[in-house]
């Protein structure tokens, strides 16, 4: 079993870093809210430590699912940050939803240090952390993916390397162009559904079996019709990663015109109060127009 340090404890580090020590891997966490490091030593045993870098001095991996680039720059190269403590050929696993700058960004900084880096995004919200069923999209070198995969299989069904550094990223973005513009087509089909008092439930068990099948629908058509949003990826965090995916659309060049309006919506949700709502609460503006 491998000695692992975990940093960031939020709604998917917590039962993440849980599945490593249910596995039997030696686990130190850090978050920067201190009594949430130790709920966790008290829910799973392992231990805590005060800062980034006493959670991964000696650790063979460092696993990584904070919120943003800085935060990420701050728990590995800022004071007290990780890669000051960790050994030559200890690998940093970031399971943040980052920039693809930044993953390479970090991947040539532990090289200079002798460490390696693996960008690797999850999918699959707060259920698929807590049931161990995430999948996880990775950038980086071969070799090390091998090392790291059989401790991400603990907490995840997929676990894919997509390509070198930032290929990971990449991908996570992908992931939240395609669910954006699924999540506003379902939500006008199932508005159009209730304007037009169709039996919704008779009208998605039969559309689900055809083309228009997708995961939010099976899993979300009935919360999203008794307007019910507190089952999953949140309003704020989506924003977030839209944006992400929008300056990376600059960069590359890609033209990403659904991704902008829909982006725009979320806005105007947040607007309504529902920066905590899930992400399936853009039928909330159809319903209040």
């Amino acid at each position: 079993m491998a000695k692992v340090a975990w940093i960031g404890l939020g709604v998917m580090g917590f039962p993440m870093a849980g599945h490593l020590r249910k596995a039997g891997h030696d686990v130190t966490v850090y978050n920067r809210n201190a009594a949430k490091a130790q709920a966790w030593v008290e829910a799973h045993g392992g231990r805590s430590a005060p800062t980034p870098a006493a959670a991964a001095l000696a650790a063979e991996f460092v696993f990584c699912c904070v919120g943003n680039d800085d935060d990420l720059r701050a728990v590995t190269t800022g004071p007290d940050g990780a890669f000051a403590a960790m050994g030559a050929g200890a690998a940093f696993v970031d399971h943040t939803t980052a920039s693809a700058q930044v993953a390479r960004e970090l991947n040539a900084l532990g090289a200079q240090r002798g460490l390696a880096f693996l960008d690797a995004p999850v999918s699959g919200g707060q259920a698929g952390a807590e049931n161990g069923t995430l999948t996880v999209m990775v950038g980086g070198d071969a070799d090390i993916f091998e090392r790291a995969r059989p401790l991400m299989a603990s907490y995840a069904r997929a676990v894919n390397l997509i390509g070198p550094s930032g290929a990971g990223q990449l991908t996570k973005m992908v992931n939240q162009i395609a669910i954006a513009g699924l999540l506003q087509g379902l939500s006008e089909a199932i508005a159009f559904a209730e304007a037009a008092g169709l039996d919704l439930g008779l009208v998605i068990d039969t559309i689900s079996k055809g083309a228009a099948q997708s995961w939010q629908m099976e899993n979300r058509w009935r919360t999203m019709h008794e307007d019910k949003f507190d089952f999953g990826f949140a309003v704020d965090w989506m924003r977030k990663d839209l944006a992400i995916c929008l300056a990376e659309a600059q960069r590359n060049g890609a033209k990403l015109p659904v991704t902008a309006l829909v982006d725009s919506y979320y806005a105007d949700v947040q607007k309504l109060g529902g920066g905590r709502w899930d992400t399936s609460s853009l039928i909330k503006l159809l319903k209040a127009r």
